[in-house]
């Protein structure tokens, strides 16, 4: 079984930057679908981004394509989250999860591993 911590949250001004972090322990992230999930303080928890089992192919929300990248870098068995031009309804706690499902599992339910989050919060 896999074990994941995030790190790399914080406050940032809108239009700055963050890279989220998210260590596995236990297993290589590479066998698993790894991906980064967000809820906002009265909303549901939602899909941010996915990198597919040992592959570099990825999957964005619309909300976020072209403003945010996920990569792994399977030396260290960490995934990241670069985030770019951040704006303030990017605020939230954000996850990172593990699923044994191939191709890129988008639904919460998909995931079977979860890390205990990091808060971003974007000023205006």
């Amino acid at each position: 079984q896999v074990q994941l911590v995030e790190s790399g949250g914080g406050l940032v001004q809108a239009g700055g930057s963050l890279r989220l972090s998210c260590a596995a322990s236990g297993r290589p992230f590479s066998r698993y679908a790894m991906g980064w999930f967000r809820q906002a303080p009265g909303k549901e928890r939602e899909f941010v981004a996915v990198i597919a089992q040992n592959t570099a192919i990825t999957f964005y929300a619309d909300s976020v394509k072209g403003r945010f990248t996920i990569s792994g870098d399977t030396a260290k068995n960490t995934v990241y989250l670069q985030m770019n031009s951040l704006k303030p309804e990017d605020t939230a706690v954000f996850f990172c999860a593990a699923s044994q499902l191939w191709g890129m599992p988008t639904k919460i339910g998909q995931y079977s591993t979860w890390g205990q989050g990091t808060q971003v919060t974007v000023s205006s």
